[in-house]
């Protein structure tokens, strides 16, 4: 929640008393003096003073292993959503998915009310790294490993930033590897392997930046944030 809502929400001040609480930086930060009022803070990572004052803000973090036939999207007349998954007692209004994984791909997804979070999460720049397990229908070899090291092209000539390619299986008709991207184009992993002449069987993602998906999270299945999990993520509050 952005710094200058948790003020609003706690204090109740009025816009000029507010700019005024920073000018004479009585706003602080893990004892720090803050002076942006935009900085994104949860006081379970942060701990936030106006004044003297101790505030409070709250968000939900969730780990989901989303099955396939979800989809991720807050409403959808035909489809079940990834937050219907959650609880709804637990389920607050503004409850999202960070980033976006086909209806027909498994595996981990955030969902969190932490907008500012996840629209972090999600620039360029933060260059969060994804890694999937992939099954595709065809014998992948060292030079498909190669091809994705040097940045597979699109057809159409959209370009991909290098990624790495393990393979843990290969034969005719069946091959499973570890794919690991920093970027998130539009059916990304399914277009870079069909640029090699291979096509996705089965698509799961293991992980998104710090966090990675709990063995024992079955299918549908959701769990909070722990707070080793949430420390990890205190780099991409901005």
């Amino acid at each position: 929640m952005r710094l200058d809502k948790v003020i609003e929400q706690n204090l109740q001040t009025t816009r000029k008393e507010m700019k005024r609480l920073f000018l004479m930086k009585k706003v602080l930060i893990d004892g720090m003096v803050e002076l942006n009022p935009q900085r994104n803070v949860d006081n379970r990572l942060h701990e936030i003073q106006v004044d003297g004052q101790k505030l409070r803000t709250s968000h939900v973090y969730y780990l989901l292993n989303k099955p396939a036939g979800v989809v991720t999207a807050k409403k959808d007349e035909k489809f079940q959503t990834a937050t219907q998954l959650v609880a709804e007692a637990e389920r607050p209004a503004d409850l999202y998915p960070v980033g976006r994984l086909d209806r027909d791909t498994t595996g981990l997804l955030l969902l969190t009310d932490n907008g500012q979070l996840g629209y972090d999460l999600l620039q360029p720049g933060a260059k969060v790294t994804k890694t999937y397990h992939v099954i595709v229908n065809e014998a992948v070899t060292i030079e498909d490993v190669a091809a994705f090291k040097a940045g597979i092209v699109f057809h159409g000539g959209v370009h991909c930033q290098p990624a790495q390619l393990n393979i843990l299986s290969s034969k005719f008709g069946h091959s499973e590897v570890l794919l690991t991207i920093k970027e998130g184009k539009f059916h990304q992993v399914k277009k870079m392997f069909l640029a090699c002449g291979k096509k996705v069987i089965k698509l799961t993602r293991l992980s998104m930046g710090p966090l990675a998906l709990p063995d024992d999270l079955a299918e549908g299945n959701y769990r909070p944030l722990t707070l080793t999990e949430l420390q990890q993520l205190k780099i991409y509050f901005r």
